[in-house]
């Protein structure tokens, strides 16, 4: 069959289009643990990764609207670094192990300059309102909700102090998590992830059920 050059075409994303709005989006996440999710405006942006603001402006309409982009960019990271990895763990004791060991992997190769984007942007974001606060505090409730279904699965599955409150230990083993982070970005040591591990492995110890497998 004859090929009809003036039928319309499907348009479909240019791939290098899609790079260049990950490019822009993953600098901007980068620049947010730095200078703040506020600090992410287009003319900002559009020095750091030397195009115009016009051209900017072709991806992102508004401020608001680069902010929801970026925090939906360093959501997807953290899915891919911390998330799905954990999520393959055989049970609950485990996987809780495996978020925590992810968090702290995630901060300290860092993924981005500022630590956690998440810690950065919850600490920023904290008393104001609107939908990229929203956005980020979700993200946030999803990471703790998420420690705390895995206390659960664990104490289901014998292998955590049935008398432990779910929502309490997951509290302080984020406490933990946080505190690293916090600590290794001010710092720039990695004692203080080193020091994370420990009082983690230290409290899961504590809470374990005798007999139960340690990994």
């Amino acid at each position: 069959m004859a090929h009809d050059r003036t039928a319309p075409r499907t348009r479909t994303p240019r791939s290098d289009g899609i790079r260049t709005r990950q490019a822009i989006l993953d600098e901007a996440a980068r620049l947010a643990t730095v200078e703040g999710i506020e600090g992410v405006s287009l003319a900002r942006l559009a020095d750091r990764v030397g195009m115009s603001k016009s051209g900017l402006f072709a991806h992102f309409g508004s401020k608001e609207e680069l902010q929801l982009a970026t925090v939906e960019r360093a959501t997807a990271i953290f899915t891919e670094d911390v998330f799905e990895p954990a999520a393959v763990a055989p049970n609950g004791l485990e996987r809780l192990q495996a978020l925590l060991e992810r968090f702290l992997s995630y901060v300290e190769v860092a993924v981005f300059p500022g630590g956690c984007f998440f810690a950065s942007a919850v600490a920023e974001l904290d008393t104001r309102s609107g939908p990229v606060r929203d956005l980020v505090l979700g993200v946030a409730a999803e990471w703790t909700d998420a420690l705390e279904e895995a206390v659960r699965d664990a104490q289901a599955e014998g292998l955590v102090d049935a008398d432990v409150e779910p929502a309490q230990l997951a509290f302080q083993l984020n406490a933990y998590a946080l505190l690293g982070n916090g600590q290794f970005v001010a710092s720039g040591s990695k004692e203080p992830l080193d020091r994370a591990r420990r009082a983690i492995a230290e409290r899961l110890d504590a809470v374990r059920v005798a007999g139960s497998a340690s990994t």
